[in-house]
C-alpha cells in the first residue's frame, strides 16, 4: 500500500514476487542443498572425540555426498542438482507466497470478522494478527506445490530416486506419492508463515513505527522481514526436519510423520528437530530475507515507477 493508501495491483504482486523468487534462487539454491543434506542425514555431522581432520574430512562427505574427493568445480556444481525443479517450484512459491497474502489478507479484512475480532481481542497488535493468519491460510494452501517440493528435495538428497527418470514418467507412475508429507507440510507451513508475516507486520508497525499506508524505506523492509524470518525459521524447524526426512526416501517407501518423529527422538534426541538450524539462520535465513524484503520492496513500489514512466508518454501525446 503506497503513500496514498492505494493498494498494490495485481501485476505488481507478480512481478515483485516473482523476481524476487528467481533473484533468490540463483543466489541461494546451492545454500539450500546443503541444509537439506544437514537435515537428512542420519547422524552426527560433527564426529565428537575424533581427530579435526577426520571431522572436517565427514562434513566434506555429507555436503558434496559423491564429489567429496572431487575437484572445487565439481563440488561446487554437486550443489545446483535439481534447479530445473528448483525454477518452477520457487518462483511459484514466492508468487504464490508473497503476492498471495496480501489478497488474503484484504479478503479477510473485507469479508470476514477475523479482523474486527483480532483489533477487540489483540488491541495495537491487531492488524499484525490478521497479518499473521492471512499468512497462517496461505501457507497451509502452499500444499498444492509440493510435488515440485518433493522432486527437489530428492534431487539434492536422493538422486537415485530420479536416475533416468524423465518429468512425464514420474508424474504418472508416481502419482500421490508426491504428496509425500502434505499434513507433516501443512503443520510446519502453517505456523511458519504466521510467524513470518506476523513477525513483519509487528516489526514494521510497532518497532518501526511506521505508519499504516506509508511505504517502508528497503532499510526498514529489510529489518522487518529479517525478524519475521528468524521467527520463522525456529518455529517451523521441528516439522521442517520430519518433512525433509519423509521427502527425501524413495518413491513408495515414505513413513508416517509420527513414526518418524519417534525415531528422531529415541535414536537421535530432541535436539535432532533442530538439525540445520543454525545453517538456515546463517544462511537460509538469509535467504528468506532477501526474496522477502525484495518482493516487499517491489511490489510496493512497481506501480508507482510504471506510472512514473508512463506520465512523460501521456504528456507527449
Amino acid at each position: 500500500m503506497g503513500k496514498s493508501g492505494k493498494k498494490s495491483s495485481a501485476t505488481a504482486k507478480i512481478l515483485g514476487s516473482g523476481t524476487a523468487g528467481i533473484c533468490e534462487l540463483f543466489i541461494f539454491h546451492p545454500v539450500d542443498t546443503i541444509a537439506k543434506r544437514l537435515m537428512s542425514n542420519n547422524g552426527s555431522v560433527m564426529l565428537p572425540g575424533k581427530p579435526f581432520a577426520e571431522q572436517m574430512a565427514n562434513v566434506n562427505k555429507v555436503i558434496f555426498r559423491s564429489a567429496a574427493d572431487k575437484s572445487l568445480g565439481t563440488k561446487i556444481g554437486s550443489l545446483f542438482p535439481g534447479l530445473s525443479f528448483a525454477v518452477g517450484y520457487k518462483v511459484t512459491q514466492r508468487i504464490y507466497k508473497f503476492g498471495g497474502q496480501p489478497i488474503i489478507k484484504d479478503f479477510i479484512i473485507k469479508n470476514t470478522p477475523v479482523s474486527k475480532w483480532c483489533d477487540q481481542k489483540f488491541g495495537k497488535h491487531g492488524k499484525a494478527m490478521t497479518d499473521a493468519i492471512a499468512g497462517c491460510f496461505i501457507g497451509m494452501g502452499e500444499v498444492v506445490l509440493l510435488p515440485l517440493d518433493v522432486l527437489k528435495i530428492k534431487a539434492q538428497t536422493n538422486p537415485q530416486a530420479l536416475s533416468g527418470r524423465g518429468i512425464v514418467d514420474i508424474i504418472t507412475k508416481e502419482g500421490r506419492s508426491l504428496y509425500a508429507g502434505t499434513l507433516t507440510t501443512m503443520l510446519r507451513n502453517a505456523p511458519g508463515s504466521f510467524a513470518l508475516f506476523g513477525g513483519n507486520a509487528f516489526a514494521k508497525n510497532y518497532l518501526l513505527k511506521i505508519e499504516d499506508g506509508k511505504k517502508a524505506s528497503f532499510a526498514q523492509t529489510f529489518i522487518s522481514s529479517s525478524i519475521g524470518s528468524m521467527c520463522s525459521l525456529i518455529v517451523s524447524s521441528p516439522m521442517d526436519v520430519v518433512k525433509t526426512r519423509i521427502q527425501q526416501t524413495n518413491f513408495g517407501e515414505s513413513e508416517s510423520a509420527l513414526k518418524i518423529a519417534g525415531k528422531l527422538l529415541a535414536q537421535e534426541g530432541p535436539q535432532a528437530f533442530f538439525k540445520g538450524i543454525t545453517p538456515k539462520l546463517l544462511t537460509v535465513g538469509p535467504k528468506l530475507v532477501f526474496s522477502f524484503t525484495i518482493a516487499q520492496f517491489l511490489i510496493e513500489n512497481i506501480d508507482s515507477w510504471v506510472a512514473a514512466i508512463q506520465k512523460p508518454k501521456a504528456k507527449q501525446a
